[in-house]
């Protein structure tokens, strides 16, 4: 009887050490994969989203993508749709940050006004895809709290699979499971879990290419909504980095109303 109740005690003080090693070394993993990614201060690129219906119907976007390093905080970023014709000339502007609530904007031609997005409006679909407008935020490591799951491997590539929980209360997420390259520290794949649990949507990286000798871009991924049957592809090219045409006046919600 002593020795059940020895190993029952001893249970109760090992778990807590276990579960904060694996804290500890789920955050560690983040924030390695963030240091990694720090200084190539602007980028541009031509993006082509591609929507599939549940019997594999597409609809074609094409879309200009900017993006600005904020040094101490969150990344902006301005989505400019050039065509097809009934999206044309929208805007799409986000203001990432480390800590509290994003910002976003959506310019409307049609309407000729600037919506602001709400925070608690940020798990609905932006432009009709399987990308909630929380999903077009920059993943900041402070976003989360982080828990290293094991080891694995994916598509022959050894990789650190690990749970983060968005700490923000109006997430659409309760968690979500993401499989990051050893070597490189770059996301596989992110499975989302909605605030029930339920396995929902899963995203894919591929096609990734080296910039500048050290900063890694996927050239598409892939969002599947498992409960829709929908997809969403992202297929990204001319990327070009500290593109000196970028400015701090391209991401103004003020001027989101004018020219292109």
């Amino acid at each position: 009887m002593m020795r059940w109740v020895f190993f029952v005690w001893m249970a109760g003080m090992v778990l807590p050490v276990w579960s904060q090693s694996a804290a500890e070394k789920g955050l560690e993993i983040a924030r390695e994969a963030d240091r990694r990614d720090q200084g190539w201060g602007t980028f541009s690129a031509d993006l082509t989203m591609v929507l599939r219906n549940r019997a594999g119907e597409a609809s074609i976007r094409r879309i200009r993508a900017l993006t600005l390093e904020v040094p101490d905080d969150g990344d902006k970023s301005l989505l400019v749709f050039l065509s097809p014709a009934d999206v044309a000339g929208t805007k799409f502007l986000t203001f990432s940050h480390r800590r509290g609530d994003d910002d976003q904007w959506l310019y409307l031609p049609a309407l000729k006004r600037v919506k602001r997005i709400s925070a608690a409006n940020k798990g609905g679909a932006f432009m009709g895809s399987e990308f909630s407008y929380e999903d077009m935020s920059a993943p900041e490591v402070e976003k989360f709290t982080y828990l290293f799951l094991r080891d694995d491997v994916y598509k022959g590539r050894s990789v650190f699979v690990i749970e983060r929980r968005p700490v923000d209360e109006h997430s659409l997420y309760s968690r979500q499971e993401v499989w990051i390259d050893k070597e490189f520290y770059i996301p596989w794949k992110i499975a989302y879990y909605n605030r029930r649990g339920d396995h929902l949507k899963t995203l894919t990286f591929q096609r990734y290419k080296r910039y500048l000798g050290r900063y890694w871009r996927a050239g598409k991924s892939v969002m599947v909504n498992h409960r829709s049957g929908k997809s969403t592809a992202l297929i990204w090219k001319s990327y070009r980095f500290r593109d000196s045409r970028i400015t701090g006046s391209h991401f103004m919600p003020q001027t989101l109303g004018r020219g292109s």
